[in-house]
């Protein structure tokens, strides 16, 4: 679905600002990968880029998805190809209504307005359809309105930068189980394999999403580039033990300084 080969990027107008380097990664489809990393150390510009986003400049590297060269389309063909992004903190569009972009998206998917008050309903946005885009929206109400957004849009290939972030206990809930949908990954029944309709890449710093969703594989980025790959709950746990530097330590080389009498 997504394969990302030496990917180095810049700041656009910010010459030798290098936020990526030599970054690889490989998401098959059907397939939900997880990317945990400190605060500054890349991960929003991975999604951006991935999504491309005109701030940042690839200096190196490509970008495929399902096979084509995307490295240099823009955010509009990106979209239209089957790419949708969650943004962690979306800009406030006074004057353009939460109900008009909603409009929008579900002409594009030949879906008629019904499903928009399906997904609101869903998401608990009846009310907000009518409002300016994420003005006075608190940091749940932006959370719930991007999945509104991207349930719409239906796209294959989905990015979401901390989509637990901002929300409350009770609200964590509904974010969850909307991903779920979102991402084709409902709960399975008794010995079922777990539907396989889209992939995507999701960042999260405290891991709760993951209560929610089925995440295939994990991934932790320092210093603009992926340090190490595996499970994301044993990931999860190193991180949360260990602390990022030496979470990749370890998993890169596992049996430096270990103490055989602790095995």
């Amino acid at each position: 679905m997504l394969k990302i080969e030496n990917l180095s990027v810049e700041v656009r107008n910010e010459p030798g600002n290098i936020i990526l380097t030599n970054l690889n990664l490989n998401i098959p489809n059907g397939e939900i990968h997880v990317l945990f990393g400190p605060n500054g150390s890349g991960k929003s510009t991975l999604l951006q880029t991935i999504m491309g986003f005109p701030q940042y400049k690839i200096v190196e590297g490509k970008i495929e998805f399902k096979g084509e060269d995307i490295t240099h389309k823009s955010i509009t063909e990106r979209a239209k190809l089957g790419i949708g992004i969650s943004m962690q903190r979306p800009p406030n569009i006074p004057g353009l209504k939460l109900q008009r972009v909603a409009e929008f998206l579900v002409t594009q998917n030949n879906e008629t307005t019904a499903e928009i008050g399906r997904v609101a309903k869903q998401m608990d946005l009846r009310n907000f359809l009518s409002r300016d885009l994420n003005v006075h929206f608190s940091g749940g109400e932006i959370k719930r309105s991007e999945l509104l957004q991207l349930l719409l849009q239906n796209p294959t290939f989905i990015l979401l930068d901390e989509p637990e972030s901002g929300v409350d206990i009770q609200a964590m809930r509904l974010i969850g189980e909307m991903t779920n949908e979102l991402l084709g990954t409902s709960p399975r029944k008794h010995n079922q394999p777990w539907p396989k309709n889209k992939s995507g890449l999701v960042i999260t710093h405290t891991g709760h999403i993951l209560d929610y969703i089925h995440v295939d594989k994990g991934h932790v980025m320092c210093h603009g580039h992926i340090g190490c790959t595996g499970a994301p709950s044993r990931l999860l746990n190193d991180i949360r033990t260990l602390g990022y530097p030496e979470c990749v330590r370890c998993h890169t080389d596992p049996f430096k300084d270990v103490n055989i009498t602790t095995i």
